[in-house]
């Protein structure tokens, strides 16, 4: 399984998602959906929809894993919880447990476990292992378990 990291990216490496000012405060950032004025729907729709057709598993850190289930109806189809509930989905994370995982087809993977288990996932036959968003929790455990594994 391929591992594919998609990501709402500044030149200078901000990792924001689109949403809106109150979105990813976290360390007192201020500048929350700055992306979103440059959002054209039909490139990223399209870019979205070809990501998750070639999707076998969505990879995600805490945040990520409990936000994206209460997006609303009018999401586009591609990023919408309704368009993804049938993909199996894993959540990277130590503080969160398996009852507040709601989101259909979600399996949680317990921090310390994170290398190992996404190193496994990586070495199944398949699809990509796609990670939207979760620079600090989910990437990082991606690039050990690739790095450590056969490299491709």
């Amino acid at each position: 399984m391929r591992i594919v990291v998609m990501e709402f990216m500044s030149l200078d490496g901000v990792v924001q998602a689109p949403g809106g000012p109150d979105e990813d405060t976290d360390g007192g950032f201020a500048h929350g959906g700055w992306s979103h004025p440059f959002f054209d729907p039909e490139v990223m729709g399209g870019a979205y929809a070809h990501a998750l057709t070639e999707t076998a598993a969505l990879l995600f850190g805490a945040a990520r894993g409990s936000r994206w289930p209460r997006r609303g109806p009018t999401e586009p189809a591609t990023r919408s919880p309704t368009g993804m509930n049938a993909i199996p989905k894993y959540v990277v994370s130590e503080t969160l447990g398996d009852d507040e995982l709601t989101w259909d087809n979600t399996t949680r993977i317990p921090g310390h476990e994170a290398v190992a288990r996404i190193r496994q996932l990586h070495d199944t036959d398949g699809g990509d292992l796609l990670v939207m968003g979760s620079p600090r929790s989910c990437a990082p455990s991606c690039a050990r378990a690739w790095s450590t594994s056969s490299g491709s």
